[in-house]
């Protein structure tokens, strides 16, 4: 880069001689065109290391009672990063070693020096400023990357302990005194199995591409990620381990809802198909009952067919609280107090609380989180959560938890007890029409809730664990 311009370089020496002699030399190499300055005293090199002006610098070991050596270590204070040549009259391997671990570029002895020497060290020190700056250069754009990557990316030994973590990384993988180093992966990782995946795949040199891993944050929540590792350098002593650790726990609870939806709406052009087919005979039937009734004088007969009219009026019914279920209608929304509407939830609940001794634990923020809503219908759908959830807890030991956050438009409630919990393998048929794991139940009134979620353009979604409880998620947005 500069072989092709005026390489300026500034020779730092006390000896008017061994001025003209090095500057001679640095002429005599052809095919080059040089600025040549001569400074003579130890304080004004350190300005002219300071101004940066010149593109090589060559310094005499002996300075106005200090060393180069002395020099070197000050430029280095400033992170000076041009090229500089110590110059001595002797040879000392001494001096030479300490030179270059106190950052000089190259060390020539003077009555050694030649002009193709002298070429051969400026272009050497060119190249190596060239090369070291693009390192720089390179470094900056992956340190920006890595500190700017959503994902947590970090560096770790092949036991997966943390050697430098990005601020992604730090956000996931929290810890209680704020620091990762000391910490391994696998202490947030509470699948066995998992752990043992990952260390026969480290341990084989192998490399991980997007592992799904759950990663258990401080304060017990699960997220759920995909993991990427893979090993560099073959020796065990000193190999260590890239990673990226992407969080998918949103895509994931996007993916559910989305399916959830679709099967909802699958589920309520059924409801309503059925509702149409059934309604019709059911009708006839009701009719035949009530022109049978009056004609009908034995006792026996008039029970049979008021079995008959009561059961069709409560199959009737039913049929009206499915099609309600698909029929939203038009929302009332107005501004309204996420606080007061849970608070009226919790009124509604107060009977089945109370018999069930549950205690209650609220955590709200102290202003009002303000979202528009349709206030009987919000009510309704947080009335039919609360039931479920104190219908799961024993008596006199059950806990319901409320917590409600508010951050960048986004209003979040937790509704969590400590229940019997959910199976796995229904949590997914969790707010389908007339599921249910109730003997008694209808299993319409989840259903309910979150077609009235789905109304008012609310995220939720269900966490749970068998033997431990249940949480319910609702997100509201800003409109």
């Amino acid at each position: 880069m500069l072989m092709q311009e005026k390489i300026k370089i500034a020779i730092i020496d006390d000896d008017e001689d061994d001025f003209l002699l090095i500057s001679d030399c640095i002429k005599d190499i052809y095919d080059r065109d040089f600025v040549i300055d001569w400074y003579r005293n130890y304080d004004t090199a350190i300005d002219q290391i300071r101004l940066k002006s010149y593109h090589i610098y060559f310094v005499d070991y002996f300075l106005d009672g200090k060393t180069g050596l002395d020099l070197l270590k000050q430029a280095a204070a400033i992170k000076f990063d041009r090229p500089i040549i110590l110059l001595t009259g002797f040879g000392s391997r001494e001096i030479d070693e300490q030179a270059m671990k106190s950052g000089a570029t190259d060390y020539l002895i003077k009555s050694e020096i030649t002009a193709e020497k002298m070429e051969r060290c400026i272009r050497y020190s060119l190249q190596r400023t060239t090369f070291l700056e693009e390192l720089k250069s390179r470094e900056a754009k992956y340190r920006t990357l890595f500190e700017g990557s959503k994902d947590a990316v970090f560096i770790a030994d092949t036991r997966l302990f943390f050697i430098e973590v990005n601020n992604a990384g730090n956000a996931l993988l929290e810890t209680k005194d704020g620091t990762l180093f000391g910490n391994s992966l696998y202490d947030f990782i509470d699948n066995e199995v998992q752990k043992a995946r990952i260390r026969d795949l480290v341990k084989s040199w192998g490399k991980i591409d997007d592992l799904e891993i759950k990663i258990k944050k401080i304060n017990s929540e699960v997220r759920t990620c995909l993991l990427s590792l893979y090993v560099l350098n073959q020796d065990e002593s000193s190999a260590i381990v890239h990673g990226i650790i992407r969080d998918i726990t949103d895509m994931r609870k996007a993916e559910q809802a989305n399916a959830l939806a679709e099967k909802m709406q699958a589920n309520e052009r059924l409801a309503r198909v059925l509702a149409h087919e059934i309604r019709n005979p059911l009708n006839n039937i009701l009719l035949s009952v009530e022109m049978l009734l009056p004609d009908v004088n034995e006792e026996g007969h008039k029970n049979l067919l008021g079995i008959m009219e009561r059961n069709s009026l409560r199959i009737n019914n039913i049929i009206s609280e499915l099609l309600s279920l698909t029929n939203h209608g038009q929302l009332s929304l107005e501004k309204l107090s996420l606080q007061i509407i849970m608070e009226e939830s919790l009124k509604l609940a107060s009977d089945r609380l109370q018999l069930q001794k549950i205690l209650v634990e609220k955590d709200y923020p102290e202003n009002p989180i303000i979202i528009s809503a349709d206030k009987s219908k919000l009510v309704l759908a947080f009335t039919n959560i609360l039931i479920n959830a104190a219908e799961a807890m024993e008596v006199e030991k059950g806990r319901l938890n409320i917590h409600m956050t508010s951050a960048k438009g986004i209003h979040t409630t937790v509704i969590k007890d400590n229940g019997r919990g959910i199976p796995k393998e229904h949590l997914s048929k969790l707010f389908e029409p007339l599921f249910t794991l109730k003997k008694n139940g209808l299993g319409l009134g989840l259903t309910a809730s979150y077609s009235i979620m789905q109304a008012h353009k609310a995220n939720m979604h269900v966490e749970s664990t068998e033997g431990e409880g249940t949480s319910f998620f609702i997100q509201f947005e800003d409109n």
